[in-house]
């Protein structure tokens, strides 16, 4: 008999602190290196960033892949190991490495085939499309680092060993740093790359944290054993990870549809898809940590929704509502206090500035409402009602915040389009209200009582 899992047992904002603030550190040192990396890129010129700006859509996308399907492995394994099934889980781990491994082949002939339509639908500047492709080639071909890593991070979380997942992703962060200038320059030797520079920078620190991250799960995760001597794709398991996990990747799709449009749309307004890129690598330091504490929270629920303790998923649900919104809170009070010092690390050109202090403050006021919405989507994802995140996600990004944007631009003025979301995000507010109302009625309330009966 193996002892009751500290997610089922340990007081629940203890258990919530503990597992997510390891990984809100890792996320906020990786967020940090995401807008490290575009500094160093600017200072290439403007054109390089808007180049890696650009490339976001498919970057994204690819994390969605790699992500919503380790939400799926992670909701399904931490359920199973709530039911106490220890050899299911073990087949669910191998499962779901063997699928995200395939997602990696798919990304790799993306990289190769499509970088260069790609950027041609976006630009007619030449320059921008050559280190458009340069970048996004090496980001593409070289992603198995990032499903490695992220699969075999959300196997720790699972089971309840976040630090470990903070060492992964803060020694790739960290990677990522040391190797930028050094690889973009040419410093200490090394041939000066440019933009693809930037790009292996980030690849190689995927792949190390990838490694130990496989090394941890090893030495530490007795839980869980990935072994594939014998393996056999089983169907049925995978289409139960992506029950969950699709509607996730969905969500996070469709994010990069929407940047993918937005990037169209601002195409005929000078530097304002780079005003648009640099606001999305600043947003990730205040949106990384909610996904960190979703990190955290997802096992908790799917774990304690297994084991039928409905009070202990209550409460984390109001827990990480709580301190989601008061994360979102603070960095809408940098934006609005400080959009010229953040636009400036980016090398801003008067054009830049002109156009992305506006913005900055605009978009901001959306950030509270986000903080609910985002911890609420993923509490629907853990308790295996990933589709509600997945309409709401629909309904903010492809049915308000697009057509809204597209409306706004008709004026002429780029300053009217940045309104486009605060207005997506007060309608996802109200579904995510409506969908956390209803799967309280219909699961919530129910959970442990056919254990009580």
């Amino acid at each position: 008999m193996q002892q009751e899992n500290k997610m089922g047992v340990m007081p629940v904002n203890k258990l919530l602190l503990s597992m997510s603030l390891p990984m809100m550190v890792s996320m906020l040192v990786q967020a940090l290196y995401n807008i490290v990396d575009s500094i160093f890129v600017a200072q290439i010129n403007e054109y390089a960033l808007r180049a890696v700006s650009l490339a976001f859509p498919i970057q994204s996308l690819m994390t969605a892949v790699a992500v919503g399907t380790a939400v799926g492995i992670n909701a399904y394994l931490s359920r199973t190991l709530g039911e106490r099934n220890y050899e299911k889980a073990n087949i669910i781990a191998r499962n779901g490495v063997f699928i995200e491994l395939i997602s990696y082949f798919v990304f790799a002939l993306i990289g190769i085939f499509f970088s260069r339509p790609f950027f041609a639908s976006q630009t007619e500047i030449a320059q921008v499309q050559a280190y458009g492709v340069e970048y996004l080639t090496v980001c593409c071909t070289a992603s198995i680092g990032i499903f490695v890593q992220i699969t075999f991070e959300r196997l720790l979380q699972s089971t309840g060993k976040t630090i470990y997942t903070m060492i992964t992703q803060g020694t790739g962060a960290i990677i990522n740093l040391i190797l930028d200038p050094i690889m973009i320059f040419g410093y200490f030797g090394m041939p000066e790359m440019g933009v693809a520079g930037a790009a292996a920078a980030t690849v190689i620190g995927q792949i190390v944290a990838a490694m130990l991250a496989v090394y941890f799960n090893h030495r530490f995760n007795h839980d869980i054993n990935v072994s594939f001597r014998r393996f056999r794709p089983d169907v049925r398991l995978i289409l139960q990870i992506y029950k969950v996990g699709a509607p996730s990747i969905v969500v996070q799709a469709i994010g990069s549809v929407m940047t993918y449009g937005m990037n169209l749309i601002l195409a005929a307004f000078g530097a304002a898809q780079t005003v648009f890129g640099v606001y999305f690598k600043l947003q990730s330091f205040f949106f990384m940590p909610v996904f960190g504490l979703n990190n955290g929270m997802v096992p908790i629920i799917a774990y304690n929704f297994g084991a039928g303790h409905r009070d202990r998923v209550v409460q984390t649900v109001k827990s990480s509502i709580k301190f989601g919104v008061g994360i979102m809170i603070a960095g809408l009070l940098i934006m609005e206090l400080l959009p010229g010092p953040l636009l400036r690390m980016f090398n801003a050109t008067e054009e830049i500035l002109e156009i992305g202090i506006p913005a900055l403050r605009t978009i901001c006021l959306s950030f509270a409402f986000a903080g609910f919405c985002i911890v609420a989507g993923s509490a629907f994802q853990a308790l295996g009602n990933g589709i509600y995140s997945m309409i709401v996600s629909i309904a903010r990004q492809l049915c308000v915040l697009l057509p809204v944007a597209k409306l706004l631009s008709l004026r002429g003025n780029v300053h009217f389009i940045w309104w486009a979301f605060p207005i997506a995000e007060t309608v996802s507010m109200v579904l995510s209200i409506l969908f956390l109302i209803r799967i309280y009625r219909k699961v919530i309330s129910h959970i442990g009582e056919e254990m009580s009966a």
